[in-house]
């Protein structure tokens, strides 16, 4: 699979807003409480998507189904000028519906739609973590994989799911941020 610049760069800030947003000071996943909180922001947050769109995009965190891969996997080749646009991607991508109560406030913003495109990518890109992988060190996929293995797990598809990963895949992340911060010149979080 071939992602673009533009997601590759997203796709690591998204995570990083994802990752800040999961644990309290004592390590506590408050993940769910603190999406829903933004969530309820979105009147404020539209104002923010054009220039930090990772920081508002977090707010659709598990709420796209997607049903066509392949038409996601084009939507990673583009820049983000070249976009198709948001309508097209109706048969592909099905959003919970309270996604689509924040999708409709969005919608109506000048860069709403192109938005809406920035999230779809964001949102299957972290539903594929060997993606995600590949799209950080430049390597491509062979698309011999199966529908099933494509369609992220959708199980947390409705709001009462469960936000976030396993806590071996949090901790695993949280030790390779711990390890890139002392590779800045930071110390140790004990």
């Amino acid at each position: 699979m071939m992602v673009s610049p533009f997601f590759q760069q997203l796709r690591s800030a998204y995570q990083a807003e994802l990752d800040d947003l999961a644990f309290d000071s004592e390590g506590g996943n408050v993940l769910r409480q603190r999406l829903a909180d933004k969530r309820r922001e979105i009147g404020f947050l539209v104002h923010m998507m054009e220039l930090s769109p990772e920081m508002v995009a977090v707010v659709f965190h598990q709420g796209l189904k997607f049903r066509l891969p392949g038409v996601m996997e084009h939507l990673l080749s583009h820049e983000a000028d070249e976009f198709p646009e948001w309508h097209s991607l109706a048969d592909a991508i099905e959003l919970a519906p309270w996604a689509q109560d924040l999708a409709d406030v969005v919608l109506k913003q000048p860069q709403g739609e192109w938005f809406m495109t920035v999230v779809a990518g964001l949102e299957y890109m972290a539903g594929r973590p060997q993606a995600a992988g590949m799209a950080q060190d430049g390597r491509s996929t062979d698309g011999d994989e199966d529908d099933e293995d494509i369609d992220n797990d959708q199980d947390a598809f409705d709001d009462e799911a469960e936000d976030g990963d396993g806590p071996g895949d949090a901790r695993a992340r949280r030790e390779a941020g711990d390890d890139w911060m002392v590779e800045q010149g930071f110390d140790r979080k004990d």
